[in-house]
Parts: C-alpha cells; structure tokens; sequence
C-alpha cells in the first residue's frame, strides 16, 4: 500500500522489448537503496516489481495490459517518473489509501499558473470509471500523487498545486493533452458495493454512512 507522497523523481532511461513485455529501466538517486528484487514500487501510480536493481538504477517489466491501460503508452526514454516506496507499518500516513492500481487513464488540460499567486490550477479530463468515484474536496490520485479535488464540472477537475508539488514531482514535465494515471479513492468504491448489495446482505443505510462521516 502506498499514499500518494511521492519521494523521489526518476528517469526512464531504456525501454525494451522482452517477448510480449516492456522491460523498463529507472535511473534514480535514492530508491534503489531501499528495494530488493521482487519489491513493490510505485511509478508514476502504478505498483511494479522491482527487478535487476543497481546501485543507482531499478527495472521493471511491463505487461501488455498494464502498457495499454496506463500512462505508460506515452512514455519514452528520458521521461520523468515519480516514485514512491511501500508505506511501511510504524510510517505516517501522509496522504490517502493508494494501491497503485489504475483505475483509469486521464488527459492533462492544463497546468496554470494562478492570478497573482505562487500556485497553479491543475486541469483533469476524467474518464467515467474515475469520474463517478470523485467529489469536491475528496481524494484522487494522479500520476501517483495524492491530491484534493478543488472544483468539478462533469468530467473534468481541478486540483490547486502548491510550488513544492510541481518541483518535486513529474507535473512539470507533461504537456497538455498527456495522458495521467488516475487511482480513484478506495473507501468510494467499497461504499459503492455495499450500497448496491441486497438488503439480504448488507444492512448499512445511508443514515449509518453520514452519521461516520461519508
């Protein structure tokens, strides 16, 4: 499990073909450090297993499915990463519940600055399996990053960005109309089941849902 409070940016520096797999390669600082092969790591969202790991680089082979359904299919050798370490048991938890599994791939509208400020509006086209998971002021994970939703309007959102979060991740290196992994809130989509399940099974109302704070 992860929380969305990325740690380090890498770079992508190989991609290869291995069969019917990508294998990619992560040059970093820091990471490498702290993984053993068959590891978890979170790149850009997406939980990987770390494989071949040097002192100052990791890889990490990519399935077809997870090539095509993921921010993955525009990467290119160079491109930037945000990388983020399994939460460990006696850690902070800094962000929200973040499994680095996608649940859909968004579009980047735009990164703004915002009038007379330091920060930015960050502009999100959601696909619908994202979209019905999100709600002002909620959580949503994008490209890894935990982040609040500030405004909705249909199946786009908009996030305020703070100077440190465009420099110490990869938001500053996509360009409009990139595609974004987006990992909607798991508490949503637990709700969502129970909701949906028959009275026989489940006796959870709405009631009980806004008296714990949903």
């Amino acid at each position: 499990m992860f929380t969305g409070i990325v740690e380090e940016v890498g770079k992508v520096v190989k991609i290869e073909q291995r069969g019917e797999n990508r294998r990619i390669t992560v040059e970093a600082v820091n990471t490498p450090k702290e993984l053993g092969t068959g590891h978890s790591v979170a790149v850009s969202g997406v939980c990987l297993t770390a494989l071949d790991i040097k002192p100052k680089s990791f890889c990490a082979d990519l399935a077809p499915e997870t090539w095509s359904r993921t921010s993955f299919s525009r990467i290119r050798q160079g491109a930037l990463v945000n990388l983020e370490l399994p939460m460990k048991a006696d850690g902070r938890f800094g962000g929200h519940i973040v499994q680095g599994h996608v649940d859909g791939v968004g579009k980047l509208i735009g990164l703004e600055r915002i009038a007379d400020s330091e920060n930015w509006w960050l502009h999100i086209e959601m696909p619908r399996d994202v979209e019905k998971y999100t709600v002002f002021k909620g959580s949503i994970s994008i490209e890894g990053i935990s982040l609040t939703v500030a405004k909705l309007e249909k199946n786009r959102c908009t996030i305020a960005i703070i100077p440190h979060t465009v420099e110490m991740t990869n938001l500053n290196s996509l360009k409009p109309g990139d595609p974004v992994n987006l990992e909607a809130d798991l508490i949503a989509k637990y709700v969502e089941k129970m909701m949906a399940a028959p009275a026989a099974e489940s006796s959870i109302t709405v009631e009980e849902l806004v008296s714990k704070g949903f």
